[in-house]
């Protein structure tokens, strides 16, 4: 699960919303597209882009020029996270489950800026837009290399969550911003914005997808995993890959079948192992004569060397 409030150009966001909704309809744009993809939030699933654009834009209360006006938060699940929703609930019912599953990151969103009066996605305004697609940018290794040109499709499940949401809250009355990063150090500062710990959203995001869909997340598909291996030390990062390896081989041991012929097998051959086990206190050897014997021993080859040293 990534989930990232992005920085990128076409999120340029200190004036109106006009031009990052228009690049949000890029989908909606392609020739012989079947069905229009509207805007969704927690209440509605039909929202137009002008209705997205008019109410952020209008959101801006006491904001200055320079100020930002919205964030633009992506959430993209794994093409193993998207195959399982749609091994559960089809793709259609997948779909579906996604933006149920972005109102409750809204939620953690809200949660993660510990402000009196935002408790949930109900006190923020947001708007947000499912992807079919992805495309590769000067940023990726493919492109970098000339393995694929910049704006060409990336293969696979690419589905995908756009969120806009305004730096005001429902009221307009609230700012909240994300880039108060202060997690308190800021006290004063932390109290007016509201204090907002990326990695602990980024985490609760995938804590919700796997409670709310039953999702088995293996340690290395986890941000614990990664985030260690990017900025953890040797140590840290080799006991990561030493719980990995673990859980790798218990999961290969878990899937093995035994009949149960073989189970009753196996049970016999434990129950006869521990049969012999009182056996084992009785049963010892003493081995104080030989230590006493080598004891002798080398003592008589200290006294040979020393008496032929002596001859010489």
């Amino acid at each position: 699960m990534f989930i990232n409030i992005t920085d990128k150009k076409e999120a340029e966001n200190k004036g109106s919303s006009a031009m990052l909704v228009h690049y949000l309809e890029k989908e909606n744009r392609i020739p012989k597209k079947q069905q229009q993809e509207f805007w969704f939030n927690a209440l509605r699933s039909d929202i137009s882009p002008f209705e997205v654009m008019s109410r952020i834009d209008g959101n801006v209360a006491k904001l200055g020029r320079n100020d930002p006006k919205f964030f633009l938060i992506n959430i993209s699940p794994s093409q193993k996270e998207i195959a399982f929703l749609m091994e559960k609930f089809g793709r259609d019912g997948a779909r579906e489950k996604l933006k149920e599953f972005t109102a409750r990151v809204m939620d953690e969103y809200a949660k993660n800026f510990k402000r009196a009066g935002i408790s949930s996605q109900q006190d923020l305004l947001w708007f947000g837009k499912l992807e079919d697609f992805r495309y590769y940018t000067f940023t990726d290794r493919e492109v970098k290399q000339g393995e694929r040109k910049r704006g060409e499709r990336k293969d696979g499940e690419q589905m995908h969550i756009q969120v806009i949401v305004s730096r005001k809250d429902a009221t307009n009355r609230i700012k909240l911003s994300p880039q108060n990063t202060s997690r308190g150090k800021n006290i004063e500062h932390s109290k007016k914005m509201g204090q907002f710990d990326r990695l602990a959203f980024k985490q609760s995001g995938e804590t919700v997808f796997d409670e709310l869909f039953g999702f088995d997340r293996k340690l290395k598909d986890s941000l614990q995993f990664a985030n260690v291996q990017k900025n953890g030390s040797l140590t840290e990062r080799s006991e990561m890959a030493a719980r990995s390896l673990e859980e790798d081989i218990s999961v290969a041991f878990s899937s093995i079948h035994i009949e149960p012929e073989q189970q009753a097998s196996l049970a016999e051959d434990t129950d006869l192992e521990i049969s012999f086990l009182p056996l084992l206190d009785a049963f010892s050897i003493d081995i104080s004569d030989d230590i006493d014997d080598e004891a002798i021993l080398g003592r008589n080859r200290q006294r040979k060397r020393k008496a032929r040293t002596n001859t010489r």
